[in-house]
């Protein structure tokens, strides 16, 4: 069911999205990206500037939480807006699991003109990745 003004209210809960970030998803991303900055591929690099291991690219962890927004309400071109912190990185490890990466929504508000204020949360290994993280999203009618 498509949400609507009319069925969306504050404290509504979006559906939990799970996801995992590989290896191989590091290296697909740099290349789409163009972001090929060696922490994201290369461990001993990564390791000698103070990270636990290879890290995922924050826009492609931030890209992929808003996921939760985009297939709760169906199409992305109702998301009017959507920002994020970085707060800790996402750790890749080099096997075939890969990180995981937990994402959930919950509306704050919703206008009276019909824009709801999601709140997303996501977490790996415990502790949150990506702080005030929020969309705005334009209900259908």
């Amino acid at each position: 069911m498509t949400p609507t003004r009319g069925t969306v209210l504050a404290g509504l809960e979006l559906p939990a999205l799970s996801f995992a970030i590989t290896r191989a998803d590091l290296i697909r991303y740099a290349g789409a990206s163009g972001d090929f900055n060696v922490i994201h591929w290369n461990e001993r690099i990564a390791v000698s500037v103070g990270l636990p291991d290879v890290i995922a690219h924050g826009m492609l962890t931030m890209g992929m939480a808003a996921r939760v927004v985009t297939d709760w309400i169906g199409d992305p071109g109702a998301v009017l807006e959507y920002g994020v912190r970085f707060t800790r990185p996402v750790v890749v490890p080099d096997d075939d699991e890969g990180a995981r990466v937990d994402v959930t929504g919950k509306v704050t508000a919703v206008s009276d003109d019909g824009v709801a204020t999601v709140a997303i949360t996501a977490s790996s290994g415990g502790v949150t990745v990506l702080g005030r993280a929020q969309a705005l999203v334009r209900l259908p009618a």
